[in-house]
């Protein structure tokens, strides 16, 4: 499948700036390899966090308008990366259900049955060659992931299906090349791992800072620690260390490698949409 020339890629991500933290490097590869890649997002992500002091009442539990900032975020991620992006059912008809609590009715973990059948008609058009999600787990188990991936396989059929994941001691050594960073360093086993994976993306120069660029365009969730600034986070950061290091709201340090993991999901591996 690394001969992209062709190819129909298609991620399934939970919320807007997945598609960049966990499958930017392979994106942009596929399509500036000849695929037609196309991202597709379940919900607007409205009950996230938001990093920086300007768009602090964006939140849900002021404004609520973090959703729609976001849309603009993802779309430039998408034009960083060189994909597509499709709305699962639309911008906004699914909600971010929230990693823990009640979630509301129309949240994506309640509307499974639904999701469901708009992802089935979407992926029957776009008809890819490749389905990328999170693992069973969604990767640090937010229920909107596992949806995701549960709703991936629900409609992949005989299509492929690749996991993002994070290898151990891929993790282990990027952290341990961090000289300096201004924020905390992760315990070990805070970053939820894996100890093998069977495909390895080697992110050549242009594709590893364009995943960080992707990810730049997500300011209201992700800080990177490369001194640039922008109307969502006006601070700098500067780390010392062998890439990037960049932060989520919980401002724990993490390397941005140059290797994306992924596991293929077993030809017989079958799970509902819902339980």
């Amino acid at each position: 499948m690394e001969n992209w020339a062709g190819k129909t890629v298609v991620a399934v991500h939970a919320h807007p700036d997945d598609e960049a933290l966990f499958t930017g490097g392979l994106l942009y590869q596929a399509a500036h390899k000849g695929a037609d890649v196309h991202v597709i997002t379940c919900t607007l992500g409205e009950e996230g966090e938001v990093i920086g002091e300007p768009y602090q009442l964006l939140t849900v539990d002021h404004t609520d308008q973090l959703g729609g900032f976001r849309i603009h975020e993802l779309q430039r991620s998408l034009d960083i990366l060189g994909c597509t992006g499709h709305f699962l059912g639309g911008a906004g008809h699914f909600r971010d259900s929230g990693m823990e609590g009640e979630a509301r009715s129309n949240a994506l973990i309640n509307s499974l049955g639904e999701a469901e059948g708009e992802l089935r008609e979407l992926v029957g058009k776009l008809n890819p060659d490749l389905l990328v999600t999170y693992d069973p787990f969604g990767t640090y188990g937010h229920r909107d992931h596992i949806a995701a991936h549960r709703l991936t396989h629900a409609v992949a059929g005989d299509t492929p299906v690749w996991w993002a994941v994070e290898l151990e001691t891929d993790v282990r050594d990027a952290l341990a090349k961090i000289d300096y960073s201004p924020w905390r360093i992760p315990e070990p086993g805070e970053i939820v791992t894996v100890d093998h994976t069977d495909k390895a993306i080697e992110l050549d120069d242009r594709a590893y800072n364009a995943k960080a660029e992707a990810m730049k365009a997500h300011a209201t969730q992700l800080w990177l620690a490369d001194g640039s600034v922008s109307d969502v986070n006006p601070h700098q950061a500067f780390a010392r260390a062998e890439g990037y290091v960049f932060c989520l709201s919980n401002l724990m340090s993490q390397p941005l490698r140059r290797t994306e993991h992924y596991q293929v999901a077993p030809a017989d591996y079958h799970v509902a949409a819902a339980d």
